[in-house]
């Protein structure tokens, strides 16, 4: 009899059901087809009800052959509710593996999902990188001092600025190669690797200018994060001791002599007019900057901080 058949079905589909409904747990936008199971396994519980009745009641055998049929007519009808379930990428037809047949409501394979969920891909990406990375990242997309962890911050480069004072006048460069080249500064540099800072801007001043400086007051220290992600730290001296002729110029700068009244701002880093003057008062200071290429996006001057 048919009800016998459906006994012998009903608990292996069932179990089958359960199991692939939870399995469907775990994958996102899967609504359409966990419905889906639910409404296949109430259609075969009707069906199986239907046919057991018919078997109660001792109706003749081809009553129970209707209902099976119902039940298939159901789906066929409701088709779109009873089986979302597709073997192909509905974009680019590629076959999909298990667990996009029975998850993800949109059937498209992982790269056409990806195309259209950025975000998730996004957000899968960032679980592989590393800590390192995603500060980094962090580092580089910050447009607002505030928004970068600078107790995590590290440069990638360390730099000297040393501002020679003669009275009313202060020693500049115009710079003529490298980072900040067209742009008028204090005579500095990179501080190499078995150097103080005070030995770095020693030797750049000398290097740039001729002379040679003593007494060194460090009165600021600078962070700039770059969008490029150059990360660099300077350090700000000042001095009115020296000693030397002033050379005409070199490879990489031209010095020369100029009124503090009358310095140029316009002319250099815009990060140099907001912390510059108060170095020139004697202040100490801390200054936090974002740059993109040349331009400054964002900065923080924090007053009397020393590192």
């Amino acid at each position: 009899m048919l009800v016998n058949v459906f006994q012998e079905l009903f608990t292996w589909l069932m179990l089958f059901i359960i199991l692939l409904n939870i399995s469907q747990r775990k994958f996102p936008n899967t609504e359409k087809k966990r419905k889906a199971t639910i409404l296949i396994a109430v259609d075969f519980l009707i069906v199986y009800t239907l046919v057991a009745l018919v078997a109660i009641w001792k109706l003749p055998e081809w009553v129970s052959w209707i209902f099976p049929v119902l039940g298939i007519a159901a789906i066929i009808v409701f088709r779109k509710k009873f089986w979302p379930f597709r073997l192909h990428c509905v974009k680019c037809g590629k076959r999909l593996d298990y667990n996009r047949i029975i998850g993800y409501d949109e059937n498209l394979c992982q790269d056409c999902y990806w195309e259209a969920h950025p975000e998730e891909k996004e957000a899968e990406e960032a679980k592989k990188k590393t800590p390192e990375e995603l500060i980094e990242e962090k580092f580089i997309s910050a447009d607002k001092v505030d928004d970068i962890p600078w107790d995590y911050w590290e440069p990638t480069e360390s730099c000297v600025l040393t501002y020679v004072t003669d009275g009313d006048k202060i020693l500049m460069i115009m710079k003529k190669t490298g980072l900040g080249s067209g742009y008028i500064n204090a005579p500095g540099g990179h501080i190499e690797l078995e150097e103080t800072k005070t030995e770095a801007a020693i030797r750049e001043t000398k290097e740039e200018t001729g002379l040679t400086v003593s007494d060194l007051e460090e009165r600021g220290i600078l962070r700039f994060q770059f969008k490029d992600g150059l990360r660099m730290l300077g350090y700000v001296f000042f001095t009115s001791s020296w000693e030397g002729e002033l050379i005409e110029e070199c490879e990489e700068t031209k010095p020369f002599w100029t009124d503090i009244s009358t310095l140029d701002y316009d002319a250099m880093w815009e990060d140099d007019r907001l912390w510059l003057p108060m170095a020139l008062e004697g202040k100490k200071f801390s200054g936090y900057f974002i740059f993109d290429d040349k331009t400054m996006l964002d900065s923080r001057i924090d007053e009397d901080i020393e590192e």
